[in-house]
Parts: structure tokens; sequence; C-alpha cells
């Protein structure tokens, strides 16, 4: 298809731009040519596209502030973006605003174990934060299934989970603060190694604000002491509600595993054939793992068997090994990947109230089968956060409006259960507009008021979280004054 011609408007604020980012960036830090600028045109959610004026790469905060205090002065729009894993699309750019990637900011800066903390550049990986303190016997605890590549910043910025965040938490537990940049260049610290910071809880504000209130390029963030052991048990269903039932009933019990993963007929078959993980022949697994001393492994796992016993399963497998351990969570693991080998698929991220797990398994398949698209299944199913994989075709017409209707309703129905939109993926492109099912409109405008503070012109991550109509309102009513 041929391109559109460029905007001579656009193309004069580019030119602009490049001279004064010149004078504060690398050479190699400063990236502008159409054909490079097309490698940021889209994130993880890759049905939509667009490439982005230019695209800058700051190594230090320094860089960051010089970069978005000359934007704020060109009123041209900036999107953070850390490795671009969003499912959401989180770091999808307009083709007006600048990129600004954390990527090369990588660098452990502090590590204190006596206080059980670690301080990191914002484009650090997930997994290298626990590959840094390791060694000395500490880990860090968010874990999600990105997390080989997903960037500290991104987690930050969507509040990121994982298997584990039933006993551990989500970021916002694991993060005591941030070095934040505001879009026109003010450098602020919030919070630090201390457990709670006086005022305001601004890090709260901060974690899961989706880039809207300034770019963390530093983070302060709690180790912890790697447990004496951990093993999972495999758990095979007749029927994806019954799995639904025995997770209610484990977490009635007052059991409290470190993770409880759900997977469906069509996620088991396809992660297993990709990662020889060895799952049962069944239409829903559960994967069930706790953690501590030997003997308070065994008393958890033998409370947890009991319960399962009570449902049936086809199959109940306890780790025997570090080795099987590890060929269970591959296949979990691996789903995403998995699936992203058969079909294109959209991955959701409601969240529901753990005993309305049973009646929201039902309603997905039945949402499915009235719009003809297949779902699959796999989630972190201890604290109710769904993540349904809906398999599209992208090459035919009509399948991503199919796709994109399906997921709205899904969504509305975790609302509805009493859950919410998102647990951990964020709002981004994806599900900005179905915010007013979840809040009132008097509820956005409080959100929109905070984000007026910090970013008063509206620049910060554009078209993202609030209704497109309403966004773009905000950021034309601040130009105009």
């Amino acid at each position: 298809m041929e391109m559109p011609p460029p905007n001579p408007a656009i193309l004069a604020r580019k030119s602009r731009l490049i001279e004064r980012l010149s004078g504060v960036l690398p050479a190699d830090a400063l990236i502008h040519e159409p054909a490079e600028t097309r490698a940021y045109e889209c994130d993880a959610l890759t049905a939509y596209r667009c490439p982005p004026m230019l695209a800058v790469l700051p190594s230090t905060t320094r860089e960051v502030s010089d970069v978005l205090r000359i934007c704020h002065e060109e009123g041209v729009p900036v999107v953070p973006r850390g490795a671009g894993t969003s499912l959401a699309g989180g770091s999808l750019p307009t083709a007006d605003s600048v990129i600004l990637g954390v990527a090369r900011m990588n660098a452990v800066l502090e590590t204190d174990y006596d206080n059980r903390i670690i301080r990191v550049q914002s484009g650090r990986t997930n997994l290298s934060v626990t590959g840094a303190v390791e060694e000395e016997d500490f880990f860090y605890a968010p874990d999600p299934s990105s997390q080989l590549a997903c960037a500290i910043s991104g987690n930050i910025a969507m509040n990121s989970g994982g298997a584990h965040c039933l006993k551990y938490g989500v970021t916002t537990n694991n993060l005591l603060g941030v070095t934040l940049v505001m879009m026109d260049g003010t450098v602020i610290d919030i919070g630090g190694a201390h457990l709670d910071a006086a005022g305001l809880d601004l890090l709260g504000v901060i974690c899961g604000s989706e880039g809207q209130l300034g770019v963390v390029t530093e983070a302060t963030l709690r180790i912890l002491p790697k447990p004496e052991g951990a093993r999972p048990v495999l758990m095979g269903f007749d029927d994806s509600e019954v799995a639904g039932a025995c997770v209610s009933d484990i977490i009635k019990a007052g059991v409290l595993p470190v993770a409880i993963e759900f997977m469906d007929r069509l996620c088991i078959r396809t992660s297993d054939a990709f990662a020889n993980a060895g799952y049962p022949d069944c239409e829903a697994l559960l994967i069930v793992e706790v953690e501590g001393s030997e003997a308070e492994i065994d008393a958890q796992l033998a409370r947890i068997v009991e319960i399962a016993r009570r449902h049936n399963p086809v199959e109940l497998r306890e780790s025997k090994s570090p080795e099987e351990s590890a060929r269970i969570w591959l296949g979990r693991k691996s789903a995403f990947g998995a699936i992203g080998q058969i079909n294109d698929y959209m991955c959701l991220d409601g969240t529901i109230p753990v005993s309305a797990l049973p009646e929201v398994l039902r309603r997905i398949g039945e949402l499915a089968r009235d719009i003809g698209l297949d779902v699959g299944n796999v989630f972190h199913a201890g604290d109710g956060n769904m993540h349904p994989l809906i398999l599209f075709d992208a090459n035919k017409p009509g399948d991503l409006e199919r796709c994109e209707a399906l997921g709205a309703e899904i969504l509305k129905l975790c609302v509805d259960v009493g859950g919410c939109l998102t647990g951990e993926h964020g709002v981004g492109i994806e599900k900005r507009d179905l915010m007013l099912h979840q809040y009132s409109p008097e509820d956005l405008e409080a959100q929109m008021a905070v984000k007026d503070v910090f970013d008063p012109a509206w620049l910060l991550n554009p078209a993202k979280v609030f209704p497109l109509s309403q966004s773009q309102a905000r950021r034309t009513a601040a130009t105009a004054a």
C-alpha cells in the first residue's frame, strides 16, 4: 500500500527538533530516518501501528531531562517506552510524537542487602534485577511472563505482577522510590530506601500511571531472601468451571500458595507441544506452587491436594525434583509465545473476584461461541487476573473487529461481576473507551485533574488511558490556553 505524503508541518517541526536534540544527545541516540523509526511503530499489541516522528535513546537522567525540556518548549508529545512489550498499546506512538526509549538505562546503581533494597536505572530488565542479587540468595518478586525482556520502567507504568503476585504482591508492593522527570524537564525524587515517605502518597500515584505523569529513570526496589524451597503440584480437570471452583475453595480455606495458575485445553495443548512440559490431556490445568521449609511445603500441599480431590481431578502430580518443577513452569511461561506461533491473538487483562471464576469462565465460552472466535484462557487464578487469548486472523477482513468486540464484552463482564478492566497490562489504547464502563464521569474527571497537575499541556503519552474524545479535548484546550 502506498504511504501518504509527509505532513509539511511535521517535517518542519522534525527538522527543528533534530537540530535542538543533537545538542544534548550523542549522535547514535537520535533516530530520525524513516526506515529506522519504523522499529518503534508498535509494541506487543501489533494490530495497531504508527511510526513516530523520531526516537531518542538517552543514557542518563540528565539526558532525559534535556529531551523532555526541549519537547515541552516545542510543544511536541513524548511517548515513554521501556522494552516495548506492552499488550495494551501503552507505548504506541502518534505521528507527531517522539519516542523516548530507556533501554540504554540499564545499570545497577546500588545494592544494600542489609536493608534489602536495590536501586537500578529503569531500563533494566525485570529478570536481570534478580540476576544481579541471586548470588547473595536474594530475588526480586514480581515476575511477569515477559520478565526476560520487559523493563522495570514498563513494570512501574503498568503496575505489573506475574505468577507469584498472589503471595508477594505486584510492582507497587515492591517499589520503594523513583526518580521522575516531569514533562518540563524537572527532576524529582519520590520515596526512597525507607519504608514509607511522609506526606501525600505520590509513589502510589506514579505506579500504574502508564507514562501519563512523568518518565521514571531510576527505581528503588525491595529485594527478598530466597525461600528455603518451593514445589508445584499439577492438577488436571475435565471442566474449566470445576477448576475455577477448586481455586475458589483453596483461597477460601485460608491457604496461601505462592502462585495458582490456570490453563484451558487450547493453551494446554499448544504450550505442551511448544515446551514439552508433559501436561495431561484434560480440559483445564492448575499449577499451584507453595514454598518454605520441606515440612511447610509438605503440610501446605497436603491441604491443597485434599481440597483438589473433592473436585475429582483427572490427574494430581506433585513435582519430585527441581528439573520437573522447571518443566511444569516452562509450559506456563511459554503460553503466550506458543499461541503466537499458531495464530494471531489479542491478550486481555480483566480482573475478577476469585469467587466469580466459574461464572466468568462459562460466560467467556458462551460469548466466544456467539461471535465465532476461539478463546484460550491462561491466567493468574489466585488473584483473579484473567488473560483470555482471543484468536483471530489478521489477514481476514472483519476478524480484528470481531476480536475487539468480543474483548470489549469480556472486559465489561469482568467489571460487571465486581472486577476491573486491567490487572497488570494497563489501559493503553486497548481499553481507553471502556473506562466509562468502570468509572463515572466524575471519577474520570478527578483522574484527569491529576494529569493536569503533572502534565498541564497533555504532552505525555497522548491518546492513552482516558476516552479518546476526552483526552483530545483536554489537549486542545491546553494548547489554546
